[in-house]
């Protein structure tokens, strides 16, 4: 087989039950992206090629000996530096490895173990995961492959999950989404990244940022491979053929897709509208019903998420103060100056920002009145050069508008996916957000993998990055 790693999951789980395929050549071809663009593209903090390579090899050795593998059986999987992983340390984007409790399996990482993928290493996440540019000072910043001569951001926090699926070292990126650190990288990068609803899987393992916004979930090359990564560790599912052929069954004709009339749209930029405007349309002209709903409740939250009382950096505080005593010291200036204003847990500001959240969830089922699913922006903006954004203010800036269309979503308790929808006037990916009902992932799941039959997978659209040239 020429390119293995140019299989869909669902063709690969085929070719490697079939034995056209052994675990071993699928890493062993991983391994020699890595080794081709590793040094340029940065994505990740830790590389374990000889650890991926012998866990190829024991599938391979129980596939010769008639043991049913499991879904993702010789999956190359990158995990943000955020989860714990046995063996292999964590960071989380800080100068100094956290206590050994960090490097156990977090839940995810077993469940994808479990399922039989192979964890390829540890990719670059912003410090504590506690902003959405992807910058880290302390130890690199993965170049977002789009654009081959200049260093441009490649989204966070989860920087490295999204730069690493076009590496080609993983085909499965593991990260984590409070604010949009999943959708915000799928966007910049020409991704498929879901914020999976608010308890859905469990956080256990993985450093938190909040506990109240906290999910996790992957980022994938299609909305396919997404689907057959969630059937494969989801615990209501199991088996990722059942949930593809359910989900197969979604038809865009008559769904009824809302374009909430809010700042986002108003603050997106023109031609990130425009192409967002024509994937739309794309969708219109194939049966979708395009509507327009009152999106006051998406201003609301972002209030919430970055006004006067939010809610994030207080819980981070509290668990620097908690878990890891002293900490505050060596973190960047951009982190450590956000985390000293921070409210304590008792303060009353914050217990009212919890309460104004909890109220919003409970609002929030209104913007589906008239709508199955809520378009926006992933990003309102192009993904900007790292060196423009030295400057504190002008990071600050920056870090607003990434986390503007996707913050209010977490902060409403709503689920999310952001799907690629072509390219800016830069040649930069914009991606398409579509929102779902909290508790409702199949539900948006199909809508999306409907869309992306329309639309097409990035590849399909635009291609394959410069800088992979």
């Amino acid at each position: 087989m020429s390119d293995p790693l140019g299989l869909s999951l669902a063709a690969l789980a085929t070719a490697l039950r079939e034995r056209r395929i052994s675990a071993t050549e699928v890493m062993q071809a991983a391994l020699a992206r890595h080794e081709r663009f590793g040094d340029r593209l940065r994505a990740y903090k830790f590389f374990d090629g000889e650890g991926a390579l012998a866990a190829a090899r024991e599938i391979d050795r129980n596939l010769a000996a008639g043991r049913p593998q499991g879904p993702l059986a010789g999956v190359p999987v990158s995990v943000k530096d955020l989860y714990g992983v046995d063996g292999l340390p964590t960071f989380a984007g800080t100068p100094r490895q956290l206590p050994e409790r960090w490097s156990r399996d977090a839940w995810l990482v077993a469940r994808v173990r479990a399922a039989g993928g192979c964890i390829v290493g540890k990719t670059h996440t912003v410090e504590l995961a506690f902003g959405g540019v992807g910058i880290n000072p302390h130890w690199d910043t993965p170049w977002n492959p789009w654009d081959a001569d200049t260093h441009r951001i490649p989204g966070g926090s989860s920087a490295g999950a999204g730069v690493s699926l076009w590496e080609g070292s993983a085909l499965l990126a593991l990260g984590s989404d409070t604010g949009g650190s999943i959708r915000i990288p799928a966007g910049f990068n020409g991704n498929v990244g879901q914020r999976t609803s608010q308890g859905r899987w469990p956080t256990d393992g993985v450093v938190p940022l909040s506990s109240t916004l906290d999910t996790v979930g992957a980022l994938a090359r299609t909305v396919e491979d997404y689907a057959w990564f969630f059937g494969s560790v989801d615990p209501a599912w199991g088996d990722p053929a059942a949930l593809l052929e359910q989900l197969g069954r979604t038809r865009l004709r008559g769904t009824r897709i809302a374009v909430p009339r809010c700042d986002i749209w108003e603050e997106c930029q023109p031609d990130i509208k425009e192409a967002l405007d024509v994937a739309l349309a794309d969708l219109e002209a194939q049966g979708a019903v395009l509507l327009e709903v009152e999106g006051n409740l998406l201003d609301d939250g972002f209030e919430v998420a970055l006004g006067q009382r939010p809610i994030t950096g207080p819980e981070l505080r509290a668990f620097i103060e908690r878990e890891l005593p002293g900490w505050s010291e060596i973190l960047n200036p951009i982190i450590r100056e956000r985390l000293a204003h921070a409210l304590a847990l008792d303060d009353p500001a914050y217990l009212e920002a919890v309460a104004r959240h909890r109220r919003l969830v409970a609002e929030a089922p209104t913007l589906f009145e008239r709508a199955d699913v809520l378009a926006l922006p992933t990003n309102i903006i192009t993904a900007p050069p790292v060196s423009e954004l030295t400057d504190l203010g002008r990071y600050g800036q920056a870090n607003r508008a990434i986390l503007r269309p996707n913050y209010p979503v977490s902060v409403l308790g709503l689920t999310a996916i952001s799907i690629p929808a072509g390219l800016d006037d830069s040649a930069m990916p914009v991606g398409l957000q579509l929102v779902g009902r909290g508790g409702q992932d199949e539900a948006l799941l199909g809508v999306a993998l409907a869309a992306e039959r329309v639309l097409g997978t990035a590849v399909e659209q635009f291609g394959t990055p410069p800088a992979l040239d």
